[in-house]
C-alpha cells in the first residue's frame, strides 16, 4: 500500500476523531475527508493539517466536494448513519441507514474498488453485513469496528479496578456491537497475568458490567455519544491494515462455519494486515459463554431479516 490514502465519509466529531488520530501519529500519507454538510469536512481538514506541523511525519489532510474526488484510497472508513431517534421503530432506523449506506458503499465500489473498508455506521454488525451483500467482495475486506472501542472500554474498566497496569492491559470483548456484547475477562490480562488471578469473579462481573454500559455512561454525561476513544479504535485498525502488523482485534466479519455461524456478521477476534482479515481466530468456548454468543447472534439475525423482509436486498 504505497499510497497509504485513507478516506473518512462522515466528518462528525467520530471521523474527525479519527482523522485526528491517524494525523498525529503520521500513519497516513493522506487522509480525505467527505461529509454530506457543506463545508464539515473542508473546515475540519484544514484545522486536522494545521496540527500536524507537531507531528513526526506530514500528512496532507484534503476534503471532498464528492463522491468522486474520494478515489483510490487504500482503506475507506463510514461513519455516516443518522441515530435512533423517539418515534423511530427498529425497522425505521434500519431503513434508513441501510439506505445511506447503500448509497456510500456503490461510491467506494465505483471509486476506491481496490479499498479495505472499515464500517463504523450503526447497527453495526448490520452494516457491516449490508456492505458485504452490496459489494460482493471477499470478506477480508470488510470490516467492523467493534471490538476494538469496546475491549478499550473494557480495558479501562480492568485498570481501575486493579489500580495498576495501565497500557498493559489487554481484553478481550466478543459479540454484537450492542447490548449482547461479551466482555471475556476469563482470556483478558494485566501485563500478560490472567484476570483470573488477580480478581475474584465478583469483581469480573462488575467489570463485565460497566462495558457494556460504557458507552451510555458517556452519553449520560456528554449528552451525545463518545469520539475520541471511538476514533482512536478506527486509527489502530487502518494502522494495523496499512503496516501489515498483522495484530489481533476483535471485529465484526462475516462468518462462513466459524463458531458453528454462517452468512452473519458477528464481533471475534481476527488478524488485521494488509489483506484485511488476514485470519478468523475461533476461540473455544465454554457452554455459557456458547450460549451467550448464540442470543448475540440471534439479535443480529433478527435485524438481518427485518431488511429481508423489506426487501432491501432485492432492489
Amino acid at each position: 500500500m504505497n499510497t497509504r490514502k485513507v478516506g473518512i465519509v462522515g466528518a462528525g466529531a467520530v471521523g474527525a476523531s479519527a482523522a485526528f488520530a491517524l494525523a498525529l501519529a503520521g500513519t497516513c500519507r493522506e487522509i480525505v475527508l467527505y461529509d454530506i454538510v457543506p463545508g464539515v469536512a473542508l473546515g475540519k481538514a484544514i484545522d486536522i493539517e494545521q496540527s500536524t506541523s507537531h507531528s513526526p511525519k506530514g500528512t496532507i489532510v484534503t476534503a471532498a466536494d464528492q463522491p468522486s474526488d474520494m478515489k483510490d484510497c487504500d482503506v475507506v472508513v463510514v461513519t455516516a448513519g443518522v441515530p435512533r431517534k423517539s418515534d423511530m421503530t427498529r425497522a425505521d432506523l434500519l431503513n434508513i441507514n441501510a439506505k445511506i449506506i447503500a448509497d456510500v458503499t456503490g461510491n467506494i465500489v465505483k471509486y476506491s474498488p481496490n479499498a479495505i473498508i472499515i464500517c463504523v455506521s450503526n447497527p453495526l454488525d448490520v452494516m457491516t453485513y449490508v456492505m458485504h451483500k452490496l459489494t460482493g467482495w471477499g470478506r477480508n475486506r470488510i470490516i467492523g469496528m467493534a471490538g476494538a472501542l469496546d475491549g478499550a472500554r473494557m480495558a479501562y474498566q480492568i485498570q481501575k479496578k486493579v489500580g495498576y497496569g495501565a497500557g498493559q492491559v489487554k481484553a478481550i470483548v466478543i459479540g454484537d456491537h450492542g447490548e449482547n456484547m461479551i466482555p471475556y475477562p476469563q482470556i483478558s490480562t494485566v501485563g500478560g497475568v490472567p484476570l483470573t488471578q488477580l480478581l475474584d469473579d465478583e469483581a469480573m462481573q462488575e467489570i463485565v458490567q460497566k462495558t457494556k454500559t460504557g458507552g451510555a455512561e458517556i452519553v449520560g454525561h456528554l449528552k451525545t455519544s463518545a469520539y475520541y476513544a471511538p476514533g482512536r479504535s478506527i486509527a489502530v485498525m487502518v494502522e494495523a491494515i496499512l503496516n501489515d502488523s498483522k495484530a489481533v482485534i476483535s471485529s465484526s466479519v462475516l462468518l462462513d462455519g466459524e463458531y458453528g455461524y454462517k452468512d452473519v456478521t458477528l464481533g471475534v477476534p481476527v488478524v488485521l494486515g494488509a489483506n484485511g482479515v488476514e485470519e478468523v481466530i475461533v476461540l473455544e468456548l465454554d457452554d455459557e459463554t456458547k450460549a451467550k454468543l448464540d442470543t448475540s447472534v440471534k439479535s443480529i439475525q433478527e435485524n438481518i431479516d427485518i431488511l429481508k423482509e423489506e426487501g432491501f436486498f432485492n432492489k
